[in-house]
């Protein structure tokens, strides 16, 4: 079977990422859906962003929606887009701070509100966060992301985040996966979808390799995996 296919942060090499234009754009490629950043602005609205501050320097915890950048959407913005064109969406919840604030239930409320509860999945790099997430909404599936093994033994400190998170997903970056981590993975139950994967042969690899999800950049080297 193959992988779903996610365009990480929309078309970045294409189009302004973490913007509609650049999510449209994935879609139109072919692709399943999209991977996309949210941070809080001050008034408590959701917005699209990777980075904590904007190119002018600006940070967006302390900008409100009236200050924001008409090019920078917000999270009810693209959910709607989601509703309406069925793409698949991850929603990663950037943070500040190691302790949860009210962007987990109102991300979470926001999916609820448009009807997305079954074509969302929330990722966080902070297993504080999923676990709030799964307080709030645990019908809505959680993805923990790792960008580096932390073990011992052979991740050894992973399962025990997963099941206090109650994450269905595990999200590595495409270097930490081979076969050990995939037995592991099924072993346990585990989706696994990889980021940011750009090189055909990676595709390829991970394809073979079985993993459930592929994020990149560039629609066409990831849809080499059909």
């Amino acid at each position: 079977m193959s992988p779903m296919l996610l365009g990480h942060r929309g078309t970045p090499r294409l189009h302004r990422e973490n913007t509609l234009a650049g999510f449209q754009a994935a879609l139109d490629a072919g692709l399943d859906g999209v991977e996309l950043d949210v941070r809080r602005l001050a008034d408590g609205t959701l917005a699209i962003h990777h980075d904590e501050a904007l190119q002018d320097g600006r940070l967006l915890p302390f900008l409100t929606l009236d200050e924001l950048p008409t090019e920078v959407p917000t999270l009810d913005a693209v959910l709607a887009w989601a509703a309406d064109t069925g793409a698949y969406v991850n929603v990663e919840l950037k943070y500040e701070r190691a302790r949860p604030d009210d962007r987990v239930p109102r991300a979470l409320n926001a999916i609820r509100a448009h009807g997305l509860g079954s074509r969302v999945i929330v990722s966080s790099f902070n297993p504080l966060l999923l676990f709030a997430a799964r307080q709030n909404a645990p019908e809505i599936e959680r993805g923990l992301l790792i960008h580096k093994l932390y073990r011992a033994g052979p991740l050894d400190s992973v399962p025990l985040a997963m099941r206090w998170t109650g994450s269905v997903a595990l999200h590595p970056h495409h270097t930490l996966i081979d076969q050990g981590l995939m037995a592991q993975a099924r072993q346990s139950g585990w989706r696994v979808n990889t980021w940011t994967v750009n090189e055909a042969a990676d595709v390829q690899r991970l394809t073979q390799l079985g993993v459930d999800a592929l994020i990149g950049d560039l629609p066409d080297v990831l849809l080499t995996s059909r």
